[in-house]
């Protein structure tokens, strides 16, 4: 039984596919009668036929050997393209984690868009980004999970311009794609280039390569970078991160699902790679690079936002840079666990803000407060998704972040330190928007703002409860670090940080200080308000540069190439034209101008050849 569980681990991504073309036939254009609302019930009866059926195979694959099999696709001039899929705990685990999340989303977003007629195309689009993430999580080759990287980009385009309705929505939505398109292409390079170094794509036959591999370094080091772009995309790492901001145009719902899984999707593929980034120094150099500089600058970028997804958006790019540091550093298993805890408790946060926004029509930090009399349940699920975020003891945040300082307090100090710095700035950030949201005076559109639907508010407390009793089943499942073995000076630390975060918020935005909280120097208030001009920079960079040489490209296309087919046009018309006039019908006036004609071309040739034997006689 326990076999053909673990044999039948292929048909989990193919659920909620079969639920994304379940979900067409209740498009508007094509079913009227009953309208959209029965595709969200189908969705998430697959949905939840894929959890149970993941379900079912972890127990028969926790602790032991993981099992490939692989499906064959395609033998031409050399080249096996044969999908491996790894059937593991580790892959299971992840499995249990995307199709829970994407129910509750799902769930959510039958109270959230209740009123909304795109109810198949939301749908289709959740269950295809679980369908890419479920094949991701089972995938073990390189090129495949490219290919499926590509598919979840293309859903990240038609999730965020699912109101196309609004200029702001098609603008978000056409940045991200093409922000994205920029690490796929070096992606792209990256594994075209690795084939023929290591012969392989599959993970487990690159991390053997690796251990025996002689490269030469500087090869190595082009190929770890171009392979390092993509998952900067993905993660919205500096500078590829503005289309995660971008990307708050979207539903609340397509948020969750985005802000906790599916940017990790990137992070997934670069654990994956570490053997392979381990090759070359400076790649792991420049991975824990990017993820200092994305770390510290997104959460501070957080902490000057007034927009409520604005600043989530920022701790995810932050977090994930947390993640790339732990790769970077080679501590895999505390980037793992990272990842867990930060799904289950940002889902909390992002699912409480939601249930916020869904009531008071408004995202604006400044118009809101006082809401923990009149909405105690959501202020209590952001207030225990922000303590399993940072690192506050016992929660999951504490111990993945604990393991992670633990692992790099002999190597790598310095970035102990940067990360201690960063929780500290993260706590602050999480707090001041629970202080905003619920603390204070209610303001005008805060007056009237009731608890929500039981679709809404039902999966924010499961999230809620889970984040809760996340380290009990750590605990049950022997993943938590050992106590032991831990430096308490470390795990001393952090929670200090965490409190001196929390508490400095507290009194900034509970107590006297005057509101709008603003910085002594209002430059550097704005150099975090407008992400260190970003988005200005790429203006007058990149956009500046490509607008340029399109407007070349288009004034050459224009002029010369039209210009240059334009002119023989013309020339051939007025030869006509020309032409024309000249023909009187009658065959002795034909057979005289051929005549003239040939007679002509017969002198010439013959002036030529004469002309070559005088050269000839007299040379």
């Amino acid at each position: 039984m326990a076999e053909l569980l673990i044999q039948s681990a292929w048909l989990i991504p193919c659920y909620p596919l079969m639920g994304m073309v379940l979900s067409m036939l209740w498009f508007p254009s094509v079913t009227r009668l009953t309208g959209p609302r029965p595709a969200g019930y189908v969705n998430l009866i697959m949905t939840a036929i894929a959890f149970l059926h993941a379900l079912l195979i972890f127990p028969a694959v926790w602790q032991q050997p993981a099992v490939t099999f692989r499906l064959h696709w395609l033998t031409v001039a050399g080249l096996d393209l044969t999908l491996p899929l790894e059937v593991s705990a580790l892959t299971i685990g992840a499995i249990l984690l995307i199709t829970g999340i994407n129910f509750l989303s799902q769930l959510y977003a039958v109270g959230y868009l209740e009123m909304d007629w795109g109810w198949a195309r939301f749908f289709a689009l959740l269950a295809l980004f679980e369908g890419g993430m479920c094949g991701l999580a089972l995938c073990d080759s390189l090129f495949f999970a490219y290919m499926i990287l590509e598919i979840l980009t293309l859903g990240t385009y038609l999730l965020i311009g699912f109101w196309f309705n609004q200029s702001l929505v098609v603008t978000g939505a056409r940045d991200a794609f093409l922000t994205k398109r920029v690490g796929d292409l070096f992606l792209l390079m990256g594994v075209l280039a690795i084939y023929p170094l290591a012969g392989t794509w599959d993970f487990d036959g690159l991390a053997a390569w690796a251990q025996t591999s002689e490269v030469n370094p500087k090869l190595m080091t082009l190929v770890g970078l171009a392979l390092v772009a993509g998952p900067m995309g993905k993660c919205a790492q500096f500078p590829l991160h503005l289309w995660l901001d971008e990307a708050m145009e979207g539903p609340f719902p397509s948020t969750i699902l985005r802000n906790s899984v599916v940017v990790a999707t990137g992070a997934w593929v670069l654990i994956k790679l570490q053997p392979v980034l381990a090759l070359s120094p400076t790649v792991t150099t420049a991975v824990i690079a990017i993820g200092a500089v994305t770390a510290l600058g997104a959460s501070l970028i957080s902490i000057a936002q007034i927009d409520i997804k604005r600043s989530l958006s920022y701790l995810a790019s932050a977090y994930m840079g947390i993640v790339f540091m732990a790769v970077g550093a080679g501590q895999t298993q505390a980037a793992l666990l990272l990842l867990l805890t930060y799904a289950i408790a940002v889902s909390a946060m992002i699912m409480s803000c939601g249930s916020i926004v869904l009531n008071s029509i408004t995202q604006d930090l400044t118009q809101l407060g006082g809401l923990w009399s009149r909405r105690p349940v959501s202020g209590l699920s952001y207030a225990i998704g922000a303590l399993g975020l940072v690192a506050v003891p016992p929660l999951g945040g504490f111990w993945a972040l604990l393991k992670l300082v633990d692992g790099l307090r002999e190597d790598s100090p310095t970035v102990a330190i940067i990360l201690l710095v960063v929780n500290d700035l993260v706590a602050f950030s999480v707090v001041r928007v629970f202080c905003l949201i619920f603390g204070n005076q209610a303001k005008q559109m805060a007056q009237r703002s009731p608890e929500n639907l039981w679709p809404v508010t039902l999966p924010m407390v499961v999230v809620a409860a889970l984040t809760l009793h996340l380290p009990l089943v750590l605990q049950s499942l022997n993943l938590l670090p050992n106590w032991a073995q831990l430096d308490k000076t470390a795990a001393l630390l952090l929670t200090w940080s965490s409190l001196a975060g929390m508490a400095i918020a507290a009194v900034v935005y509970l107590g006297p200080v005057e509101k709008p909280v603003r910085l002594p120097w209002k430059p550097l208030q704005d150099l975090l308000a407008y992400d260190f001009y970003t988005p200005k920079i790429y203006r007058s960079s990149v956009v500046g540069s490509v607008d340029i040489v399109s407007r070349l490209v288009d004034w050459g296309d224009r002029y010369i190439v039209d210009g240059l087919v334009n002119l023989v046009g013309i020339a051939s018309i007025f030869g006509g034209e020309t032409l024309k006039y000249g023909n009187t019908g009658k065959t002795q006036f034909y057979a005289l101008t051929i005549a003239v004609g040939l007679t002509v071309l017969i002198v010439l040739s013959a002036w030529s050849i004469l002309s070559n034997l005088k050269l000839v006689v007299f040379g």
